[in-house]
């Protein structure tokens, strides 16, 4: 088994003996969670987490062979366990799984920033792919289209929070919500764009489509619209296979 599965699943290659070990995997991943948390994705480097546990760097190597292997162990520590789905439909399983991991995308910003580099290997990441398919087992869905279906519902997650965060990063100074930018959007053009030109586009803005309801959040709104558009493609597949 390579080596870095082995510490990602922490499995021993061979018992220590003697004094315990000052240092381990964990605290090595715990501060550069930690690290990452307060500066980014981009502020985690071997030697400020050999800083922060106030070890060299040289030592870190005994733990993780690389920064991106650390990179690695701490989406899988940050992911954390899987939520127990106790849905009353599969479409209602989905959507508690994807509220989930956006959750903790919202208290781990970085995560979205970590690249993906093939599939998930570690046990959390594991736990996430398992709630996801037990969701659809019910569905009649063979194990490959499952997959795919977690494929997609995965990646509109990860795509919804990339773009809300960098429309945020658009607004930064103007002191401005995501409804106000989308309500100024809305009836600015709404002055410019004429049906003669674009028709389409003109009902589009006089229909008052990006104006929200005090109190109501346009980012959940599109969020749950979006995941419903996935949604009842899959239904329709299921529906397919099960006629």
């Amino acid at each position: 088994m390579p080596a870095d599965l082995a510490r990602l699943w922490r499995l021993s290659a061979s018992a220590r003996r003697g004094r315990p070990a000052e240092l381990d995997v964990d605290r090595v991943v715990g501060a550069a969670v930690d690290l990452a948390d307060r500066e980014g994705l981009d502020g985690v480097t071997l030697q400020k987490v050999a800083q922060a546990l106030g070890f060299t760097k040289m030592s870190l190597y005994r733990h993780v062979g690389s920064k991106e292997e650390l990179v690695e162990l701490m989406a899988d520590h940050a992911t954390g366990s899987a939520p127990g789905l106790d849905a009353d439909s599969w479409r209602d399983g989905v959507h508690w799984w994807a509220a989930a991991i956006r959750a903790r995308y919202a208290e781990h910003p970085w995560l979205v920033e970590v690249p993906v580099v093939g599939p998930p290997r570690g046990p959390n990441a594991i736990g996430w792919m398992d709630a996801f398919l037990r969701v659809l087992c019910d569905t009649g869905l063979d194990p490959g289209t499952k997959a795919g279906v977690l494929v997609v519902v995965s990646g509109y997650v990860r795509n919804a929070i990339q773009q809300g965060r960098q429309m945020a990063e658009g607004r930064r100074g103007t002191g401005l919500s995501q409804a106000d930018n989308e309500q100024n959007y809305g009836r600015a053009l709404a002055a410019l764009v004429h049906p003669e030109r674009f028709p389409e586009a003109a009902l589009l803005f006089k229909a008052g489509a990006f104006e929200t309801e005090p109190g109501e959040n346009p980012e959940d709104q599109d969020f749950v619209f979006g995941l419903d558009l996935i949604l009842d493609g899959v239904e329709a597949a299921i529906a397919r296979i099960n006629r």
